[in-house]
């Protein structure tokens, strides 16, 4: 990791602790409480009015960081790092709107389904339009250890980019289950991007070194018994932050190494509600998604997100090696 990385890694850790310290007895002033899902794990009961919204932390030290470390890369014309952070923040104000709904309402429901997907979707089409039109991103697909390109009609690499950015964004969003998992799952994916961007330019490290000292500072206050969760504000952020990452290296399937336990947490998901129906009843874990499952195996909310964080380590290691042949 360069110079530049660690400083913006160190500087926002710095500043999130900071914020979180303020923001913390601001959320629970307005009664910013987390409404618990009635179908979870019934010691989960037990963090019902734990504020939520405090994604917001790192959402603030990331882009005080990125403009700030930035502001020589964009006087040279280099904008990646923002367009990426403006991106990523699209989808937190999107995450805040449906907490907010939900606060507002004191229940686990925020916006509509459909709602959430034409935004989402709407999102992820201008992004990759812009990143396109800066020449940032192309219609050639990167295939990871085989280090070959695949051609790709534009048209329909667009629809099949927006669709992995709603699933990406989407898949992180349901790993935010448990007490510490998401942003420690996300600051190692982080820690991968940042060594990868730093292959290419200061502006392509400098976002992902930028939130993973956000997400430390975040852990801070959310390991278990958290003091704060991240709310939608913040998984839906760092959804968009990890799939925009990817595209702004042009390497998208890398999220399938690297986003391991996203896809993980997905499939248990969409398994359990296909052999819910097929079956008539029975279910194929004991509970989705699939941190639930080992919870009610017994094992500890500590045990799982460092278990998490170490798989996807080893997912990060094996992206990291096949894509030597393309950095």
């Amino acid at each position: 990791m360069d110079i530049s990385s660690l400083t913006a890694l160190a500087a926002s850790f710095v500043l999130a602790l900071l914020v979180g310290k303020f923001l913390i007895p601001e959320l629970r002033k307005l009664k910013a409480g987390q409404s618990i899902r009635e179908d979870g794990p019934t010691w989960h009961a037990g963090k019902a009015g734990t504020p939520t919204m405090g994604g917001i932390m790192f959402i603030i030290s990331t882009g005080v960081v990125i403009i700030t470390l930035g502001w020589p890369e964009m006087l040279a014309g280099q904008f990646t790092h923002l367009y990426v952070y403006l991106f990523a923040l699209i989808f937190g104000v999107i995450g805040f709107l449906d907490d907010y709904r939900k606060v507002r309402q004191h229940q686990n429901e925020g916006l509509k389904a459909l709602q959430k997907f034409v935004l989402q979707l709407g999102a992820a089409v201008v992004f990759l339009s812009l990143m396109r039109y800066e020449g940032l991103l192309t219609n050639n697909l990167y295939v990871p250890f085989l280090n070959v390109s695949v051609h790709i009609n534009w048209v329909l690499y667009l629809t099949f980019a927006a669709f992995v950015i709603v699933g990406a964004v989407n898949a992180v969003n349901l790993t935010d289950g448990i007490d510490g998992l998401a942003c420690s799952v996300t600051f190692v994916v982080m820690a991968f991007f940042t060594a990868a961007g730093a292959q290419y330019a200061i502006s392509m490290s400098l976002f992902p070194a930028a939130l993973a000292g956000g997400l430390a500072a975040f852990f801070v206050y959310n390991h278990h018994p958290a003091k704060v969760f991240m709310g939608d504000t913040g998984s839906l952020f760092l959804g968009g932050a990890v799939a925009a990452m990817a595209f702004a290296l042009d390497m998208p399937l890398i999220l399938i190494p690297v986003g391991v336990i996203y896809i993980a947490e997905t499939m248990s998901d969409i398994i359990q509600v296909a052999y819910f129906k097929a079956t008539h009843g029975k279910r194929f874990f004991k509970m989705a998604p699939l941190h639930h499952h080992f919870e009610l195996c017994g094992w500890s909310e500590a045990k799982l997100v460092t278990v998490f964080s170490l798989v996807t380590a080893i997912g990060c290691v094996l992206a990291w090696l096949g894509i030597q042949g393309h950095i």
